[in-house]
């Protein structure tokens, strides 16, 4: 298969997947067996790749990937390598911000889910740096509010954070008809700073699970979250453009504000 082609179907270069391979053979997954067939971690780690790059039942996938939906159940195992995204904020200058990420109605306490766009979500919170790339994630807050979980160092964010109750955190000040002409520079310079918002929709438009996750447990919905914010710092980079948007991906006005 050419470049293009796997690119497509897999939102992955091949450099990329097999590095992937590796890392996750690091982590001890190894392939696994079908009525007696042999998967192997090749076809696992593709399987899961098309699972977050698309929103096929697992019966299509099944289906498309010749094995039992069974199998294609099991290999929800990759998302513990998910569960490994974990890294300390260093003393650089970040943007911090948030997004919903949709969800079937949980069994328990459902009701604190229901966002105020009209429909069940968890928050995902996200420091993103210079690069693009999620340096810390904080994830699965009901919807109805945002979480709360940073590190102590100099963040951008907009407006939504309230910057005087906590000092490392650069906002811009709310236009209420008397900002001055310095202000308003200062505020377009903290939004232009705000790389971590297109990060949102290119996690989403990359791997489209993330846009309706149709899972109730939580569990399994925060390392499927996990797992794309994973992907999304494995596979960004300065040549990683959207063929769908090459001018930046969109935030999805009706799913992720």
């Amino acid at each position: 298969m050419d470049e293009r082609t796997f690119y497509c179907h897999l939102r992955v270069t091949h450099f990329q997947f097999d590095y992937l391979i590796e890392v996750v053979r690091e982590q001890g997954l190894n392939g696994d067996h079908d009525g007696g067939l042999e998967i192997p971690l090749k076809q696992k780690v593709a399987l899961f790749l098309w699972y977050m790059a698309n929103q096929n039942s697992f019966r299509e996938i099944s289906d498309k990937f010749n094995v039992s939906q069974s199998s294609a159940h099991s290999a929800e195992n990759l998302l513990h390598y998910g569960s490994n995204f974990y890294q300390l904020v260093h003393r650089v200058r970040c943007a911090i911000d948030g997004c919903h990420i949709k969800l079937q109605r949980p069994p328990v306490r459902g009701g604190d889910y229901l966002n105020r766009k009209g429909y069940y979500s968890v928050v995902l919170q996200g420091i993103v740096d210079g690069r693009g790339r999620f340096r810390d994630i904080f994830v699965g807050a009901p919807g109805y509010r945002w979480g709360e979980k940073m590190g102590r160092n100099m963040l951008l964010c907009d407006s939504a954070y309230i910057s005087y109750e906590y000092s490392f955190i650069v906002t811009p000040k709310r236009d209420n008809g008397a900002l001055t002409i310095q202000d308003q520079q200062r505020n377009t310079q903290i939004c232009k700073g705000c790389v971590v918002v297109w990060q949102f929709g290119r996690v989403k438009c990359k791997w489209r699970r993330m846009r309706d996750l149709q899972n109730t447990r939580l569990d399994v919905v925060v390392m499927l979250i996990m797992s794309a914010c994973m992907l999304h710092n494995l596979c960004t980079g300065p040549a990683d453009v959207c063929e769908d948007h090459p001018a930046g991906c969109p935030r999805h006005d009706d799913e992720n504000i």
